[in-house]
């Protein structure tokens, strides 16, 4: 098997794995315990959360450690948004967000809440699904509690210009929230640089392991309250009860060091292997189209390759070449017969939004699982052009 979906998830690097097990086996201690293995476990913890902290350059008081980042994703929409003294009633998130976002401020809706959905910038564009500023703008005012957009897209790559939106965001009194899910370590994300208020990331997406994720719930620059959405034993400042999971924490805190120490190499690395796959793809496949930002427009994710095709539908595609994992959208939404709403956010037709995949290259591919994906892919492809034909 070729993995090439590290968009959906990706491998645990056998050296995060080195560092979990022991608090698994040896040091298993609760955390919340008084005794000296508990407090053992809570030295560990508090050594990897202030690492995070550092590494995205937050306060050490601000990360709540959670299951994921769909929890936090949760607790920071709808604790900013139902916290008693929050009295605001609009929120202002993006078309192309994951559906962790998009499903929380839907049920928000639901409440009484006023959500606007803003544009992307749409196809044939060189930024081609960036959040269009100009609409944002037009829809931030002095009553949003809360705007909600990701750092980086799941599908496209398209990578948010942070910094211009919190600026926005703040100019109107308003918090700004960030999935930045396939952000952290794949790109530089700085808490503070960028005035994020809260920022949801997930250990699975940079080669820690799942069920552990975090929240970033405040800066220096503000104070940010939230509303728990698990209470009962009151840990992590009453933020989020439940006995914290120690050995994914030190899980997450390496793998996102490891990312860190890494990343300008790896980054120039993967976009080589992405750009290689694409340009052999490209003479070899008509009509082929690139989906999302143009490659080296610096609003693209490394090793992030969406494509559509002329003629054959992207699950057809898959079934014909099993021996890569590749995907035709989201791994949240594959229960979800309809096509990608990320492709049709950027103008797509359902048509074509069905006849595209997405390809993710990580750590550990090489240049010749890419050469042995190309001939696979193409010769699935001559055989359903064949079969259609």
């Amino acid at each position: 098997m070729i993995y090439l979906d590290n968009h959906a998830t990706t491998r645990c690097d056998p050296r995060v794995v080195d560092a979990m097990l022991p608090w698994l086996s040896e040091h298993y201690g609760n955390p919340h315990s008084n005794h000296e293995p508990g407090q053992y476990s809570k030295s560990a913890i508090d050594q990897a959360v202030s690492k995070i902290a550092t590494l995205l350059n937050a306060d050490h008081e601000s990360i709540v450690m959670t299951s994921g980042a769909t929890e936090s994703n949760n607790l920071a929409i709808r604790g900013v948004c139902t916290h008693p003294r929050q009295k605001r009633r609009h929120i202002v998130t993006v078309t192309s967000e994951h559906p962790a976002v998009l499903d929380v401020t839907a049920d928000l809706e639901k409440e009484g809440f006023r959500v606007t959905r803003v544009p992307v910038l749409q196809a044939g564009k060189p930024d081609a699904g960036v959040i269009d500023l100009d609409r944002f703008s037009e829809a931030v005012d002095d009553d949003t509690a809360l705007v909600s957009v990701m750092w980086a897209n799941n599908e496209i790559g398209a990578i948010a210009p942070m910094k211009e939106i919190a600026e926005i965001t703040h100019r109107h009194g308003a918090f700004l929230h960030s999935d930045a899910t396939q952000a952290v370590g794949r790109i530089n994300v700085d808490v503070m640089a960028a005035d994020v208020d809260l920022l949801s990331a997930t250990a699975h997406k940079f080669y820690g392991p799942k069920g552990i994720g975090l929240l970033v719930a405040g800066n220096s620059n503000r104070r940010v309250r939230v509303r728990p959405q698990i209470i009962g034993g009151g840990q992590q400042r009453g933020l989020r009860s439940g006995t914290l999971n120690t050995a994914g924490i030190v899980a997450l805190a390496t793998a996102l060091q490891l990312c860190v120490e890494s990343l300008d190499e790896e980054n120039v690395r993967v976009n080589q292997l992405r750009d290689h796959l694409w340009s052999r793809l490209k003479e070899s496949i008509d009509g082929l189209v690139l989906n999302g930002p143009e490659l080296h427009c610096g609003h693209r994710l490394p090793g992030n390759l969406n494509l559509s095709l002329s003629d054959v539908e992207g699950q057809a595609w898959m079934s014909a070449a099993p021996e890569i994992a590749f995907s035709s959208g989201s791994a949240c939404s594959g229960a979800d017969a309809a096509p990608s709403h990320v492709l049709t956010a950027l103008g797509l037709s359902e048509s074509a939004a069905r006849r595209s995949v997405r390809f993710g290259i990580g750590r550990f591919n090489t240049i010749d699982q890419i050469d042995s994906a190309f001939e696979i892919l193409v010769a699935a492809h001559e055989q359903l052009a064949t079969l259609a034909g």
